[in-house]
């Protein structure tokens, strides 16, 4: 029996400088969810965080304050608090390897070089948690990496992770009641052809 999910994670970095860069699609799609879920967030010092409690849903939405590099702090210390498996967890964050627009859902797996996940990761002692990378594109050459990732997306990317996003909350009463493959095949599906 799969275990559902009790703590979806958004990763980004704080402050109005970072709000519109690629690097905080995590936080986006948490933005977005906990207005689909009618909560709002509050800071919380002891999880070095922001924190909405979707009581109807029976989850946990986290923001880490800590910056990108040091999220597991943020993830270990309110998992720790509420006694939350790795297994119940759901980290959602921008992926370089995707086009914007696309998205993969999975279950462990490698960390991509991603520093938001290797930090969570090393906090948490295992690899074994969810994975909602959102598409941001690459910027073709890995010496740029760091200097796109902390850029807002173009505008037609912007609609096209925009449009992820949303294809991703249709899919969320699937993750919400532990249907991971059918949130998979929706999740994973091509996005719809530009008319």
């Amino acid at each position: 029996m799969q275990s559902s999910l009790r703590l979806i994670v958004g990763l980004g970095n704080p402050g109005a400088d970072y709000s519109e860069t690629r690097h905080n699609a995590g936080f986006w799609f948490c933005e977005r969810l906990a207005r689909e879920l009618g909560v709002g967030f509050a800071k919380e010092t002891r999880y070095h965080g922001w924190v909405a409690n979707a009581r109807s849903a029976g989850i946990w939405l986290l923001m880490p304050a800590t910056f990108m590099n040091r999220s597991g702090q943020a993830v270990q210390a309110l998992a720790h608090f509420y006694r939350i498996e790795p297994s119940e967890m759901l980290v959602v964050h921008d992926e370089l390897d995707l086009p914007p627009g696309q998205m993969r859902l999975k279950f462990g797996g490698g960390l991509g070089g991603h520093n938001g996940l290797k930090d969570i990761t090393s906090h948490l002692g295992t690899q074994d948690y969810w994975r909602l990378r959102l598409g941001i594109g690459h910027p073709g050459d890995r010496n740029e990496v760091v200097n796109y990732v902390l850029k807002p997306p173009r505008k037609e990317e912007a609609e096209d992770i925009d449009a992820a996003i949303d294809r991703a909350l249709l899919a969320w009463p699937l993750l919400a009641k532990a249907d991971y493959n059918a949130a998979t095949q929706k999740i994973n599906a091509k996005p719809p052809a530009k008319a």
